[in-house]
């Protein structure tokens, strides 16, 4: 089981709240975002707590509030600003800068140049990831994601991080883009705030594994109870298996907290880096 080693520090979570509203509503960002458009959001008035997978919010579209689940990411991709409005203003989310910092902090370590990484962004998004891996000096990246959305997003609002851009169901990939992918010559995985909740399955995360070429890097961050005994979802146990079995060794993981939640609590995630040794079989996914 992959444990927070203590490398680094988390940010604080204390004196954080959902700021910069009225009358639950968001406001423009001010922290070098503000050349884009915030849109208006409000957050439900409520006091029970809802898991992370039913939150929601209403939107402006169009002249009316319109009712918005958090995971209808190809809702929330079509509509520009959204995404970072929501997840990155209003509930503060911090997951691309951890996992941006936690690798940088590997890669200095070995004295390995970020430019020498070829990555693959699962779950690829509209590119805030891929933005914060160009930012710590990655020299190529490519993003996959299932959604045709988060492409179209990509392309509009970052079209400068990405070097390719493919909407691939990596459960499902036929052979031809088996082919595509080998070509790129992948030596690091990036999969950050996508796992778990069946967004990303167990069996996409491994195919996506596999990727990537042995002594390459692996980055990803994930809720903390996926990572816990109890543990539903498959990915404790691939995991642990995959540590067990000499498959990825972990260098570093780090405990933080992911965002906020509608009620302003701190939703804690799992960064985890580490080094691919060997591919992830067919009997782990079992």
């Amino acid at each position: 089981m992959v444990l927070p080693s203590g490398s680094g520090h988390a940010p604080p979570d204390d004196g954080v709240g959902i700021g910069d509203m009225e009358n639950g509503t968001s406001s423009p960002a001010t922290d070098g975002r503000a050349a884009r458009t915030a849109v208006p959001v409000r957050l439900p008035e409520q006091s029970e707590a809802i898991d992370q997978d039913a939150e929601y919010c209403s939107v402006l579209l169009e002249g009316r509030w319109q009712t918005v689940r958090f995971h209808d990411y190809d809702r929330i991709f079509s509509v520009p600003g959204l995404y970072e409005t929501l997840f990155h203003d209003l509930l503060d989310c911090r997951s691309p800068d951890v996992v941006g910092a936690l690798l940088t902090e590997e890669l200095r370590r070995d004295g390995v140049a970020a430019s020498a990484l070829r990555v693959l962004d699962l779950g690829a998004g509209n590119g805030l990831v891929a933005q914060r891996l160009r930012t710590v000096g990655a020299g190529h990246v490519v993003g996959v994601d299932i959604l045709a959305e988060a492409r179209q997003a990509a392309l509009r609002d970052r079209a400068e991080v990405y070097d390719d851009y493919h909407v691939l169901d990596m459960t499902g990939l036929s052979d031809s883009e088996v082919e595509l992918l080998r070509g790129y010559r992948f030596n690091a995985l990036a999969c950050v705030a996508a796992l778990g909740y069946g967004d990303i399955p167990v069996r996409a995360f491994a195919t996506a594994f596999n990727f990537v070429s042995d002594g390459g890097w692996v980055a990803f961050t994930i809720k903390d109870r996926f990572l816990s005994e109890t543990d539903e979802s498959g990915f404790a146990r691939l995991v642990r298996r995959c540590e067990e079995r000499g498959l990825l060794r972990v260098r570093a993981s780090r405990r933080y907290r992911h965002r906020l939640d509608v009620r302003g609590e701190p939703l804690h995630y799992v960064a985890v880096v580490g080094i691919k040794q060997a591919d992830i079989g067919a009997d782990l996914l079992d």
